[in-house]
């Protein structure tokens, strides 16, 4: 058995080849997901994601949706969100954190990466090696000025 790890999906190509190798079957359906997906770069909720293929004029049943969007999250080809008001769908599914913008409720992907001196201080305090992780930001725009540089 092939142990190497997978490559992070970070485009549609990287998501179909996933599908493959995984020996998925890539419906009419399950692409159309997957091209919206990578097409509005956004987090949609399954009524989002019907609403739109349809808008768009490609036919696709409520049930074809919720299934697809299982398949694809359970296998880790696409990201699901729990929240408290419904499950989300995002295109990125390796390890990447949240900034979640309260007054909006957009999730914005980003990749961050801590300081080894961090990570080695949390591995220390836990036993726990490190090996991925995620965080969620919380914040608003509105009212928000950015600053120019951050010093380092």
């Amino acid at each position: 058995m092939d142990t190497a790890p997978l490559k992070p999906i970070r485009s549609l190509d990287d998501a179909v080849e996933r599908c493959q190798h995984l020996g998925m079957r890539l419906s009419r359906q399950r692409r159309y997901i997957l091209e919206l997906l990578w097409q509005a770069s956004d987090h949609l909720s399954a009524r989002d994601i019907y609403d739109r293929l349809n808008r768009q004029g490609k036919e696709i049943g409520h049930t074809s949706v919720y299934q697809n969007l299982e398949a694809l999250s359970d296998q880790g080809v696409i990201e699901c969100i729990e929240r408290a008001d419904g499950r989300l769908y995002g295109n990125i599914s390796d390890a990447h954190s949240h900034v979640n913008c309260l007054d909006t409720q957009q999730i914005i992907d980003v990749h961050v990466a801590l300081p080894e001196a961090l990570i080695a201080q949390i591995e220390a305090q836990t036993g726990v090696r490190i090996t991925e992780y995620r965080i969620d930001f919380y914040g608003y725009r509105e009212g928000f000025a950015p600053v120019e540089s951050i010093p380092e």
